[in-house]
C-alpha cells in the first residue's frame, strides 16, 4: 500500500511564506504526476498545482500561479509546494495526490492515492 504523508503546513502572516512537503511511502507504483489541491468548509476540492512524475511538466491554478512553485525530489520521492505572497484566501487544507492511472492534469478523478492534507491559515 502507498502512502502519502503531507508535513508544512501551519499559520502564516498575509505576505508570507510556507513550504509544503508530501512524501510516498510503501510499496513502489508506477507514479505519473503528482498535484496538490486545496479545500474549504462547504466548497469542493480545487486543484492548485501539479508536477508529472518523469519529465516534471508543472500546472498551475490561475490563482496561485507566480506565487506557488512545485517540484519534485526522484530519490526522496518527495513533492514540495513552495508558497509565496500568500493572501487569507489562500487559507485551506492542502492536500498531495498522486496518480499512478494518468488522465487529466487538474481533475481529482486523475488521481487515486490521496494524503490526509495539512492545514494552512493565512492570517490578514
Amino acid at each position: 500500500q502507498v502512502q502519502l504523508v503531507e508535513s508544512g503546513g501551519g499559520l502564516v502572516q498575509a505576505g508570507g511564506s510556507l513550504r509544503l512537503s508530501c512524501a510516498a511511502s510503501g510499496r513502489p507504483f508506477n507514479c505519473l504526476m503528482m498535484g496538490w489541491f486545496r479545500q474549504v468548509p462547504d466548497k469542493g476540492r480545487e486543484f492548485v498545482a501539479s508536477i508529472t512524475w518523469n519529465r516534471g511538466n508543472t500546472d498551475y491554478a490561475d490563482s496561485v500561479k507566480g506565487r506557488f512553485t512545485i517540484s519534485r525530489d526522484y530519490a526522496k520521492n518527495t513533492v514540495t509546494l513552495q508558497m509565496n505572497s500568500l493572501k487569507p484566501e489562500d487559507t485551506a487544507v492542502y492536500y498531495c495526490a498522486a496518480s499512478s492511472r494518468g488522465g487529466i492534469i487538474r481533475m481529482i478523478s486523475a488521481y487515486d492515492i490521496w494524503g490526509q492534507g495539512t492545514q494552512v491559515t493565512v492570517s490578514s
